[in-house]
């Protein structure tokens, strides 16, 4: 399964957008690979790559994350956190955390998937600890373990991301695990207010629609500033895909002209 996810990421990528720099580095102990822009750096994005907590390494999200870079003129530190079943929960949202609060300047969190989960987490962990965040970046994320709203029947099957498949993420990830804890079902946090605002994407034709929708609305029931925006006819994965799908490139520069605008102060 990792290699084919691998194999695919060329034809996906496309070209690679230039940035100024591009190091590998170990950022508060977790191995990471950090873009730098061209000109002064709006501030910085930490990001968390899809995969389901399993999948994805800093090579097959290294094109999302230079699109990022460039989009938003701030500084991009790509996360490598441990994936499961070689570290299960919560090891992938201690190596976010740890990244994010080693991060100084003005910050944002950027996630897909998995990685818009563990986006989460930060924000609400960042809020906790006193740590402020410009922005929570969200696309299509994993918000929480229940598996039973309408858009998981609706798109079980023949969606890029099947339920069977979803599940099997989330048992490896977990390991026998409380999936209800916030750090795995964000969704399930007592209270969120006062979190960082954040802008969540999600696809009309996927699994994970309804729940990211879902903790947009409770979000912003909590008097946190959201914007949300369904990709219509769009199934999960798209982000991945710029060289194939332009709606990729489309959201590629929403999220990032909302980065520059939250961390600069500027309008998006």
């Amino acid at each position: 399964m990792r290699a084919e996810h691998a194999e695919g990421t060329p034809a996906m990528a496309g070209r690679l957008r230039p940035v100024a720099g591009v190091a590998d580095e170990i950022v508060g102990g977790v191995p990471c690979r950090v873009y730098e822009p061209f000109g002064t750096a709006a501030g910085t994005v930490a990001y968390l790559h899809g995969g389901g907590w399993v999948l994805g390494t800093l090579d097959t999200y290294d094109h999302v994350a230079r699109a990022l870079c460039a989009e938003s003129g701030a500084r991009v530190v790509n996360v490598g956190y441990r994936v499961a079943p070689e570290a299960t929960f919560p090891a992938a949202a201690e190596d976010a955390w740890a990244v994010v609060s080693a991060l100084d300047g003005p910050l944002a969190v950027c996630g897909d998937s998995a990685g818009g989960n563990l986006a989460a987490v930060c924000a609400l962990r960042a809020r906790d600890a006193g740590r402020a965040l410009a922005l929570q970046a969200l696309v299509y994320p994993v918000c929480d373990v229940a598996m039973d709203t309408e858009s998981w029947r609706d798109f079980a099957l023949g969606h890029n991301l099947d339920a069977h498949e979803m599940r099997w993420f989330w048992d490896t990830y977990l390991a026998g695990a409380d999936g209800t804890h916030p750090d795995a079902s964000p969704q399930r946090a007592q209270d969120l207010r006062g979190v960082a605002p954040a802008f969540v994407i999600t696809c009309s034709h996927d699994i994970l629609r309804d729940e990211a929708e879902v903790y947009a609305y409770a979000l912003r029931g909590a008097g946190v500033p959201v914007r949300l925006e369904r990709y219509e006819g769009m199934v999960h994965g798209f982000w991945r895909a710029p060289a194939l799908v332009d709606d990729a490139g489309r959201a590629h520069r929403e999220v990032g002209l909302a980065l520059w605008a939250a961390l600069t102060g500027g309008a998006a």
